[in-house]
């Protein structure tokens, strides 16, 4: 039994599998990290291994303390991945980017998989049928786009993300939620579109805190899974066991 834990920008998921069965899953933030690990490993008394991917700021401190009690392995580029890694730059290809595209790989063998991560930033990763990593591409979440709208104008209000009434807004917070969301949906059926002209037999893995909100206003048909990243680490360290 493992507990995976994914270190995000703005906040920290875990959860508990044996072999391929998700147990439990939990969200909590950061300054309570030690304290929910320590619950996690006392409700669960057979976890063996914490897997940690982190790409935020969180001091390896605070799972290392849990040494004496379980093995505690951080994801790393220097781990085996089921793909070739493509990227023009492999050691700046973050970590969870990774871990998406090694889940994808081992989940869904022998096609095109476009992976969306949907969370702060919205990050999209392609490993095509022969699992080869090709890239992808970043971009502001939905988050960081209200935020923008704000922070870098003199009257525009802060807000925060709710569904738009209309594609046309009818006053300036109609008109925000509508270019943000609306904006952001149109984006990703775009990309989805142009991966799809480009490659047959594709599959999209919509993930991230903001899949559900998304999915269910996109045109194209997708797979959306809020946990595939927690599901991707399982299967990435399985993976690691066994070509070690």
């Amino acid at each position: 039994m493992i507990v995976t834990v994914d270190v995000g920008n703005t906040r920290i998921k875990a959860a508990v599998f044996e072999g391929n069965t998700h147990l439990e899953s939990f969200v909590f933030d950061k300054t309570v990290l030690e304290k929910n690990i320590k619950n996690i490993l006392k409700k669960f008394e057979a976890i063996v291994s914490i897997v940690v991917s982190s790409v935020a700021d969180v001091e390896k401190e605070s799972f290392l303390i849990f040494e004496k009690e379980v093995e505690v392995h951080f994801v790393s580029h220097e781990d085996a991945f089921p793909f070739i890694n493509n990227y023009g730059t492999p050691k700046t290809l973050g970590i969870d980017r990774m871990v998406l595209a090694s889940g994808a790989t081992l989940l869904y063998p022998d096609q095109n998989r476009l992976i969306i991560d949907a969370g702060t930033c919205v990050t999209y990763d392609f490993v095509d049928e022969n699992n080869v990593y090709q890239g992808g591409a970043i971009a502001p979440g939905l988050r960081l786009r209200y935020e923008a709208l704000h922070n870098f104008t003199a009257k525009l209000p802060l807000l925060h993300l709710q569904s738009p009434e209309s594609y046309v807004g009818k006053s300036t917070s109609g008109s925000i939620h509508s270019g943000v969301v609306n904006g952001l949906v149109y984006e990703i059926d775009g990309f989805i579109d142009e991966y799809k002209a480009g490659c047959s037999k594709i599959i999209i893995i919509l993930t991230g805190g903001d899949a559900e909100f998304l999915a269910k206003r996109l045109k194209n048909t997708i797979f959306a899974n809020s946990n595939f990243l927690l599901e991707s680490l399982n299967q990435t360290f399985q993976y690691k066991i066994k070509n070690d």
